[in-house]
């Protein structure tokens, strides 16, 4: 079983565009504490003397004040230690990470579906085309034909695109009950109308939705509607039919269009 995916992080302290330190510079500082060395502590996290000191004196110059001093005499000749600053830096610092993984727990809540939600990122960043609308969802239905088969896409919401495919194309997509795919439909292959409730038409899709948002041009309108379970659909309709329709932001419509204009693709 695949572990859940989670949200992880690393907390830097930064001066300006300068980082200042982060877990590794911190635990070079706890390694000095508990070794009393520069050599010792430096040989526990991994770094060399050089690079060490290094860390260190730069540490010191971006904090003002020494966070590490030397003491001299004793037996050993002398050791090195922390001054109160570099103790309450550590201090500070543990007490940050420890509320920054509060929050990263937090966030990884909100994680579960997430592998679904990158599988969709990564489809529609291969989808590049000139298609302005674009449907992703699952083939619910196949009816096969003697040259053409019918594809119903099921969408976000329970909505259904229906595409007319041919039977190769079928079978190349590999398109069966369940298998993800996408539909393309072109801005000027959508019709709008209104009070279409007891109209009798051939065109098989039909979404239902409001008006979000218009946008005129010198001879043609962009309509953008919104789809009830999220989503939208474009289209590009004259300013005449716009004006006819009497659409407007809020207006509810129809979008309408044929399956033979319905483009079907999957992403393996």
């Amino acid at each position: 079983m695949k572990s859940p995916m989670a949200v992880r992080g690393l907390v830097w302290l930064a001066c300006g565009d300068e980082n200042f330190g982060g877990p590794g510079r911190i635990g070079l500082l706890e390694a000095i504490r508990s070794e009393g060395s520069i050599t010792a502590a430096a040989r526990r996290v991994g770094l060399s003397y050089k690079a060490a000191w290094d860390a260190i004196d730069r540490m010191n110059q971006m904090a003002g004040e020494a966070l590490v001093s030397r003491v001299t005499g004793g037996r050993g000749g002398g050791s090195t230690r922390l001054t109160p600053r570099g103790e309450r830096l550590i201090e500070n610092f543990r007490l940050i990470e420890a509320e920054h993984r509060r929050f990263l727990d937090v966030l990884s809540k909100y994680t579960r579906g997430m592998p679904d939600d990158l599988q969709l990122l990564r489809r529609l960043n291969l989808m590049k085309t000139s298609a302005r609308n674009q449907f992703v969802g699952k083939v619910a239905v196949v009816r096969a034909g003697a040259v053409n088969d019918e594809i119903e896409i099921e969408i976000s919401g329970g909505q259904r695109i229906v595409a007319v495919v041919t039977r190769e194309s079928t079978q190349n997509l590999g398109l069966a009950p369940g298998r993800e795919a996408f539909a393309l439909v072109k801005a000027s292959s959508v019709l709008l109308a209104v009070d279409v409730a007891r109209a009798k038409l051939s065109t098989r899709n039909r979404l239902e939705g409001t008006v979000s948002r218009l946008e005129p041009g010198a001879v043609n309108s962009e309509v953008v509607v919104d789809l009830p379970a999220g989503g939208t659909i474009a289209a590009i309709v004259t300013k005449e039919s716009a004006s006819a329709l009497g659409l407007a932001v809020g207006k509810p419509v129809t979008a309408l269009f044929k399956a033979s204009s319905v483009i079907v693709g999957t992403v393996d």
